[in-house]
Order: structure tokens, then sequence, then C-alpha cells
């Protein structure tokens, strides 16, 4: 049977590299250890930790790197995306044989609603783990058919809501889904409150803050709404901050180094670094929320 039991905080890891280039593996460890320690009910491989910048066999050794660190201890969400049906099914059959949770899809871009359709229901056929559609901008699943897969596919059953604006996409999905589609929002998490009262059960966010995540949806599900909203709006100029995608791989994981998660804020290339004023900028944030030399 399908495990529908995902809720709460699923924070989408950053991949940390050594100063030779190569995956590192002791700072992912550590990464997981930060994300358990602050609350994470599971952790998720995906475009954020530039899973499309890693060879296969570094995505393999990733995967197998958190769900060992992971231990049972929080569910394990990877993202198998990929250009065709063909390598999709195997990238999910290889998730599922590494001991994922879950998987998570982005659609292929430029085609019908028949063929999404198609390449949903033939992974869906492929593999027995629960699959998250991820719907983005650059390739958005329309809340009706993301109901509608469904449906008809019982282990296609959760969806993550990033195509802005999420909060009516959020609604759209979990009234069309009547009850078969699980909603999580997406985002960064900026619009979490605005999800939540929309139906939306959990969040899949940046990494480097999941204290800001955590509080509000234990405030929000213990019926703090307003709590809730004060509590995810101290965070906004952060929250603001990584939202910009040119910027938002390095801002995440300089905040992960200060934090002492990460050795460096290292981001594999092409890739525009910030520049110094910005970073500046960012310390200072991080210092005014106290969120400096975390323990775990």
């Amino acid at each position: 049977m399908t495990d529908r039991s995902f809720r709460g905080l699923f924070p989408i890891l950053a991949m940390p590299f050594e100063e030779n280039g190569n995956v590192d593996e002791e700072d992912l460890r550590n990464e997981v250890e930060f994300c358990i320690s602050t609350g994470a009910d599971g952790l998720g491989l995906a475009m954020a930790s530039e899973m499309p910048k890693l060879s296969e066999c570094e995505r393999s050794l990733a995967a197998k790197t958190v769900v060992s660190q992971a231990d049972g201890r929080a569910k394990v969400v990877i993202n198998t995306s990929a250009l065709s049906t063909e390598l999709a099914i195997k990238m999910s059959q290889d998730a599922a044989d590494i001991g994922a949770d879950a998987i998570m899809i982005i659609p292929p871009i430029g085609v019908s609603e028949y063929e999404i359709r198609s390449h949903y229901e033939s992974i869906s056929k492929s593999v027995e783990l629960p699959i998250f559609i991820q719907d983005v901008d650059v390739a958005p699943v329309a809340p009706a058919l993301a109901a509608q897969l469904a449906k008809d596919n019982e282990n296609i059953c959760y969806a993550k809501v990033e195509t802005l604006p999420t909060p009516p996409r959020v609604s759209e999905a979990v009234i069309k889904g009547e009850g078969n589609l699980i909603v999580f929002g997406g985002a960064g998490g900026s619009f979490l409150v605005e999800e939540l009262l929309r139906g939306a059960v959990g969040t899949m966010p940046w990494v480097s803050i999941p204290e800001a995540y955590r509080k509000t949806l234990d405030l929000f599900f213990t019926g703090h709404t307003e709590d809730a909203r004060s509590n995810i709006n101290q965070f906004e100029p952060i929250l603001r901050t990584l939202a910009q995608p040119q910027v938002c791989f390095s801002f995440t994981k300089e905040i992960l180094k200060m934090r002492g998660v990460f050795k460096n804020s290292k981001v594999r290339k092409p890739y525009d670094i910030p520049d110094e004023a910005a970073f500046i900028e960012l310390h200072r944030m991080v210092d005014e929320l106290g969120l400096s030399n975390h323990k775990f």
C-alpha cells in the first residue's frame, strides 16, 4: 500500500562540494543531522540540490549518503526528473533500490497534456514508491491534471506546488483532488501560511533556515494561525533574498557555512557568484536572527 503519511517539513538539501569539486560526503551527512535536529520530517534531493549538475555516480553517492544518514528518522524524497520517460523510469527504479521513500518528478517541457499524463503514468507503473508531481513555473502541471493523475494512479498521490501564485493553485489541487492528492507548498516557503490555509499539509523549502518553517507549521497546526504568520514574517528579508534565482544557491550555502554545517559555499559552475556587499548584508540578517553557529 502506498505511504500517504507524509506531512510537515521536508527541506530540499543543498549539495556540498569539496575544494577539489567532488561531492563532500561528510558535509552532506552533517546537513542531514542539521535538518533532523531542527525538526525536519523529511528530506529532499532535488533541483535545489544541483542534481542536474551531478554525474550518475555522484547522484547515486548523494542519494545513498542521505538515505544511510537519515536511517529512517526522516523520509527521503529523491527527484528523478529526466528529459525522456525511459531515463526517468531508470532513475526512479534506482532511487527505489537505494532506499528512497518517495520520488519527485517535474514534467517534460514542451509536450502535450496527453504526453505529460503518459509520462507520469509510465513511471507510476514502473515503481511502487509514492510519487510527487512537481509543478514549477517552467514546467507547470495544471491542478486539474494533477488531481486526475492522483485519482487514476494510486502512487501518484503528492504534489509540490511552486508555480506562482501558489495559494490558489493549492486550493484548486486540494479541491479537485477530492482527497486523492496530498499537497505540499514550495517556492522556498515564502507563502507558507497562505498555502496552509488553502489545504497544504507541509512545505518543501530551502534548507538553510528550517527552524523558521518548523515553528510556523507547529503554530499553525495547533490552531495559532496569527502567531504562525508573525513567526514566518520575521524571516521575510531572508526569504526574499533566497527567492532570487540568480543567487539562491550561494546564499543558501553561505548560511549553512555560517551555521557550521558546510565548510564552504561552493556552487558548481556555471553560476554567477553574488558580490561582496550582498554577502555582507546576508551575514547581517543571519546574525540579527541569531541563526549563526547552530549546534547539532
